[in-house]
């Protein structure tokens, strides 16, 4: 009995080993050709970032540039955003007034829906350049129009 355990032990090891040899190792990738890319922003998010989409989806990914002074008024949008700041340094006003400083090379996901309005504006002295990409319901506008939330009266 102790001999056929062996046999089979030794038969499965066998097996096993024949079938990793049959596995293409890194050594036998074959290198890209005719393939080049551009890193047009990057940044790093200060948080766990959490992306979703429901149904069918539009996918939409812009520059946008903010002179300095300037704003995009208030607004929301249909879906969320994922953006990555490659200049200047946009300061966003929230629906409860509360103030978000995102400098270059940092990365931030805006909320969908219309209770998520806010404002986006650059006071420094350089443009504020954006690299956003939009998960938008299909059909659905970049960007709504709100009205400033009562706080930002005060």
């Amino acid at each position: 009995m102790r001999f056929k355990d062996r046999t089979r032990t030794a038969m499965v090891l066998t097996g096993c080993l024949a079938a990793l040899a049959t596995v293409p190792s890194a050594a036998n990738a074959t290198p890209g050709s005719g393939v080049s890319g551009t890193v047009l922003a990057q940044g790093v998010s200060e948080g766990t970032l959490k992306l979703k989409a429901k149904g069918r989806t539009d996918v939409v990914v812009r520059t946008i540039t903010i002179a300095p002074g300037g704003s995009t008024g208030w607004h929301s949008h249909a879906g969320q955003l994922l953006a990555v700041v490659k200049s200047g340094t946009l300061t966003r006003t929230l629906d409860d007034c509360s103030v978000e400083v995102t400098p270059a090379g940092a990365a931030f996901v805006e909320p969908s829906g219309p209770r998520h309005r806010h404002i986006g504006r650059n006071l420094g002295t350089e443009p504020v350049v954006l690299y956003v990409t939009y998960l938008l319901p299909k059909g659905s506008p970049l960007s709504n129009d709100a009205d400033a939330p009562p706080c930002a009266g005060r």
